[in-house]
């Protein structure tokens, strides 16, 4: 036995408001898309309103994160295939007799959007003091190491930065260093500075 009453026929919705509601709402649904999704995840912004509420300003640099990981996947996924060239002797590098710990200065020069490499040669648990500033702009940079089975162990990373100094002990035999990639308008020159126990500093073309 039910208490309640079925309700009378008059008292539901007809087609028409049902029609009505549910063009209501796919409109609704549309504007949100149009003004707060698009422009929020993609940094499409076809009104201009996402612009003034800073979802656009959201999406652009989600996409350019998106970006910057995927390459930064395909530097990692290409860095154990790619030709490496040796700066010990390059006039832009000043190094130490092999026989004892290693000292270097390196300087390269990045082209807007250009990115490069310097691995230091190391065996595990060996200690060197790096000091590396960007000069005319602002880097990314990814301070990581690799080795044979090993294609990346992070040691950390960061964006629009001037330049890092400190310690970087090896995880693993292997290459450890330094990834930048020069996300400013002109020209910028990186000097790094190292010391301490490695037998070899490498550009990774």
């Amino acid at each position: 036995m039910f208490n309640s009453q079925r309700p009378s026929t008059d008292d539901l919705p007809t087609n028409g408001q049902l029609l009505r509601a549910t063009a209501i709402a796919a409109i609704a649904a549309g504007a949100i898309l149009v003004t707060v999704v698009l422009p929020s995840e993609y940094g499409i912004d076809p009104t201009g309103v996402g612009r003034v509420a800073g979802f656009t300003q959201m999406g652009e640099i989600k996409q350019q994160l998106a970006l910057e990981a995927a390459a930064d996947e395909a530097r990692v996924s290409a860095e154990a295939e790619a030709p490496q060239t040796v700066l010990a002797g390059n006039p832009d590098s000043t190094a130490s007799d092999a026989s004892g710990p290693s000292s270097d200065v390196t300087t390269l020069t990045l082209a807007p959007g250009e990115g490069a490499e310097i691995k230091l040669v190391m065996a595990k648990d060996n200690i060197v003091k790096y000091d590396w500033s960007a000069s005319g702009g602002a880097v990314n940079f990814d301070t990581h190491a690799d080795a044979p089975g090993i294609s990346y162990h992070g040691y950390g990373k960061g964006s629009n930065s001037g330049g890092e100094q400190g310690t970087l002990v090896a995880a693993f035999d292997g290459s450890h260093g330094w990834f930048w990639r020069n996300r400013s308008g002109g020209a910028v020159t990186i000097t790094l500075r190292t010391q301490g126990n490695y037998t070899e500093i490498k550009r990774v073309v």
